[in-house]
């Protein structure tokens, strides 16, 4: 689980439970306000049976003095009802506020995580995780209010009224409980890793049945569902086994309750007895032991399952906790200002980067492209080309040199304004479960309908967008499974049309389309290249042919540019490179 502590939890909770703090301590003030009406309502039944047993025979006067009696005691428990009641609606409200504020950040937080950060989690499992904090404090919470407070406040009422009557009855009465509390404490908090356990393991198998789900076609592609069901087999049995355990150890728990409260029970009657046999009690007094007994009995059995519930919340909660905790990886520097891109002019100066210690991918890159510049870059696989781009982005941090746009160190401006300044055409396109028009006015989210199917139009979206029943309100599914890749990568290069950024990347941007498809966005691509600086990660002649200048990398270094004519002709790389691929298409 990490470092993340119990203390770590609760903080995050009381930062979100602070803008509300006076709601809560009013909640507080009448549910502890109803349970010292409620425990007051026994004193009056006490003197009910005192007045009853005193009455020699029945009379018009020991009748009214009863009638009295149960009216107070009808009183008393309407008191409690409105407070209670009060308090519930009251509560319902303010915890309801306080989830959905601690959702939003939880997700806030994540969102700003790094990208190797999510390429390392399974998105399934994230999302539970953010849920699970919410749910964790509804569950702590409620277990605070309804079970913690009331309990403290009705055994404390009950001793102090019990010392009015009998000493020995409320310390009996409290050594009892504090010896029960500390013993369900103590197993609440040895049974705590066999909590944490079980939530590790739910988290583990719904990261398999996420992973699984969100790659269906290569699982019927590669006939993998038998192979699939097997892992998920086995991470449920994981689950079950250590859900067993915790389940087993509370059973053995609550055994060892009832013989407490059993103990308990003829003890106390047993001193209620005596002192009433030497004329210190009444026969109101031993009902109002009894009555008390069965109030606590159960009070504290909730208290016990209470316990062992906001523990495995807290369990529960810490995993999300522990990622809230987690400094972002890729962090604004101190001051830092927005990017200004006036020109374009782009520098790798010296630039070392490793994703892990033993595997260096870009070793003293040094690179300089011009204002509106057009730069392919090409090689072989592995030789770094991807992890360029990914840097000019500032998905990772170097580890030295510098990355520059116009003169300004990008570590030292704002990410967000960084990537403003920049258009992504990635190999990949995935999209947003949500309608076309959505996706597409994602580039600029204050583009007006008109302008996204402008966009729409250029990339030639729009002829098999019209055709689409529900046009542009149509929903792509997740990650945009309903278009062909061809049809996803259309909508990708709209958006960057939309954006309309002063630096452009593709990223294999047309490798998704067919030839027809192709043809149709070559004059939209050149379109979106003009006065612009971009960058071109090596794909089909037709494009590369329209660079200014190719940059070839090979194990982390630029090792030659020019232009196809030169290159070609010369011995190197490219001219390898070129020769191999069939078709004219230069390789990833």
């Amino acid at each position: 689980m990490g470092m993340t502590s119990n203390r770590s939890v609760f903080r995050v909770f009381f930062e979100h439970i602070r803008p509300h703090r006076g709601m809560f301590l009013f909640v507080i003030f009448l549910i502890v306000g109803g349970e010292i009406v409620n425990v007051i309502a026994p004193l009056y039944y006490k003197q009910f049976f005192d007045v009853l047993s005193g009455a020699e025979a029945p009379s018009a006067s020991t009748e009214s003095s009863l009638r009295e009696i149960l009216y107070m005691v009808f009183a008393l428990h309407l008191v409690n009802w409105v407070m209670n009641r009060t308090a519930g609606f009251l509560s319902t409200a303010t915890d309801g506020r306080i989830m959905a504020e601690l959702e939003k950040s939880a997700f806030g937080y994540l969102l700003g995580h790094s990208y190797k950060f999510f390429t390392n989690s399974f998105s399934g499992s994230l999302v539970r995780k953010v849920r699970r904090l919410s749910q964790s404090y509804a569950t702590i919470s409620e277990n605070f209010k309804w079970t913690f407070l009331q309990t403290a406040t009705v055994i404390t009422t009950v001793l102090v009224i019990l010392w009015s009557r009998s000493a020995m009855l409320s310390l009996i009465l409290g050594a009892w409980v504090l010896l029960y509390t500390i013993a369900s404490y103590g197993f609440s908090i040895w049974k705590l890793k066999y909590d944490e356990r079980r939530s590790k393991e739910d988290s583990a198998s719904t990261a398999v049945a996420a992973d699984a789900i969100s790659n269906s076609v290569n699982i019927m592609t590669f006939v993998g569902r038998t192979f699939e069901k097997g892992l998920f087999a086995t991470a449920i049995e994981k689950w079950r086994k250590a859900q067993t355990t915790a389940w087993f150890l509370a059973d053995g728990n609550e055994a060892a309750q009832w013989i407490m409260m059993t103990t308990l029970e003829f003890v106390s009657m047993l001193t209620a007895l005596h002192y009433w046999s030497i004329g210190v009690l009444t026969i109101g007094d031993i009902v109002l032991v009894q009555s008390y007994l069965i109030t606590i009995f159960i009070r504290v059995w909730d208290l016990g399952r209470t316990i062992r519930k906001t523990y495995e919340a807290v369990a529960d909660a810490k995993e999300m906790v522990e990622i809230m905790e987690t400094p972002h990886e890729i962090r604004d520097a101190r001051a830092a200002k927005d990017l200004v891109v006036r020109q374009g002019k782009i520098v790798f100066n010296k630039v070392d980067f490793n994703y892990r210690k033993k595997r260096q991918v870009l070793d003293r890159m040094s690179l300089s492209i011009n204002a509106r510049e057009k730069v392919a870059l090409v090689g072989p696989s592995g030789a770094g080309k991807s992890t360029v781009v990914k840097l000019l982005m500032r998905f990772h941090d170097i580890q030295r040199g510098a990355i520059s746009i116009d003169g300004q160190n990008i570590a030292k401006v704002t990410q967000d304004s960084l990537r403003e300044q920049i258009s992504l055409v990635p190999q990949e396109a995935v999209l947003f479960h949500r309608s076309l028009m959505d996706n597409i006015r994602y580039g600029r989210r204050d583009a007006t309908d008109t302008e996204v199917i402008e966009a729409a139009k250029q990339a030639h979206c729009h002829e098999f967008i019209a055709q689409l029943p529900e046009g542009y309100a149509t929903f792509v599914g997740e990650r945009g499974v309903k278009l062909s890749g061809g049809e996803r990568q259309r909508v990708a290069i709209a958006r960057a049309i939309l954006k309309n950024a002063p630096i452009l990347i593709l990223d294999e941007a047309t490798s998704s389309l067919d030839s027809e498809s192709e043809m149709l966005i070559q004059d939209a691509l050149t379109k979106l290249m003009k006065d612009k600086t971009t960058i071109v990660i090596a794909h089909r002649l037709s494009t590369i042919l329209k660079m200014d200048r190719i940059v070839v990398m090979d194990q982390g270094k630029v090792v030659d540019s020019g232009t196809h004519a030169a290159l070609s002709k010369k011995v190197g790389i490219y001219k390898k490179l070129w020769e191999i691929q069939a078709g004219g298409f230069i390789g990833e």
